[in-house]
């Protein structure tokens, strides 16, 4: 097959591809959606998840710290499960379902080889109790048994070998940006930072076409006005210490650029000011013990030159 046939093949499928997407119906992968949905395993003893405030109130978990509200997720971007994604993608606004993740989908199935005994030697002495959350030797389980100086730690997921049922319910198609945003945001770190987009017009260095005639020109560059589209962030005490942010910032911002469509994210950073209490009254307060020790160092008739001979000797 020669070149040109292979590139007229490239384009026949190209056009295919685009009228697919034309005739499709429905939410589509790309598509910010805020959905409610509650999961139990399908035995429907163990809760999975939820964003329901009720349901969480009623399984006890409403004291974790966690907000309990819709969530804002992208089609096609494994937000959630496959098996929930698929039945997304096509419906509609207001629609809702069930849908069966069956365990090797959702968090794997039971491997009793993932069950070991190890030395209580290598577990904190305040994590040595069935049921504890440890990590031994990099990997995370939790102790079923412990007697004497052996424990036998599951490796397994604790929801391994269960099948996992959603019910759902398409809310809304999220349109507005910083909705969208925040929604990634939210997911990412597990809180909703206050953030705008806003239009700045931003000096940059470009490279200036270089003279034809002249092959050993050095490159130039000349300072030109661009509009960035920013989006801007204001990093809250809780933002800053989260350890997702910490470790991957700069990820999850590139993955806001992206899916966001701006040029780049600001994180600002506010400082509340100490009412009078700052740097200046503790520099004084060091100003005044200073004074003090020098007074007391010329009535005790100390040479502070001895002082720092006698530091080095001891030294050597």
């Amino acid at each position: 097959m020669t070149e040109e046939q292979e590139a007229e093949l490239d384009e026949q499928a190209d056009d295919v591809e685009e009228e697919v997407e034309e005739d499709a119906e429905g939410l589509q992968n790309g598509d910010f959606v805020e959905i409610d949905y509650t999961a139990y395993t399908a035995d429907g003893d163990q809760l999975v998840d939820t964003t329901d405030p009720d349901v969480a109130e009623e399984e006890g978990v409403d004291d974790q710290g966690q907000e309990f509200k819709p969530r804002t997720i992208v089609l096609g971007e494994g937000h959630i499960f496959d098996g929930v994604e698929e039945a997304l993608v096509g419906s509609e606004v207001g629609d809702s379902g069930t849908v069966t993740i069956p365990a090797e989908e959702a968090f794997g199935e039971y491997d009793a080889d993932n069950v070991q005994t190890v030395s209580a030697d290598k577990i904190d002495e305040d994590d040595r109790y069935p049921g504890a959350n440890v990590q031994v030797d990099g990997q995370q389980g939790y102790i079923s048994t412990i007697i004497g100086g052996r424990a036998r730690v599951d490796f397994n997921h604790p929801l391994a070998g269960e099948d996992v049922e959603y019910e759902y319910e398409i809310l809304d198609e999220v349109d507005d940006r910083e909705q969208q945003a925040a929604g990634l945001f939210e997911m990412y770190l597990g809180l909703e930072p206050e953030l705008w987009i806003e239009t700045d017009e931003v000096e940059e260095e470009v490279p200036v076409e270089p003279d034809e005639d002249d092959e050993d020109a050095e490159p130039e560059f000349e300072t030109e006005v661009v509009e960035k589209e920013t989006l801007y962030l204001e990093a809250t005490p809780q933002m800053t210490m989260n350890q997702q942010w910490m470790m991957g910032k700069q990820q999850i911002g590139q993955d806001i650029i992206d899916k966001i469509g701006v040029d780049r994210v600001i994180v600002q950073e506010v400082i509340d000011g100490m009412g009078g209490m700052g740097m200046g009254g503790m520099m004084g307060g060091m100003g005044g013990m200073g004074g003090e020790i020098e007074e007391a160092l010329e009535d005790a008739d100390v040479d502070a030159d001895e002082i720092v001979d006698e530091l080095e000797g001891a030294d050597e």
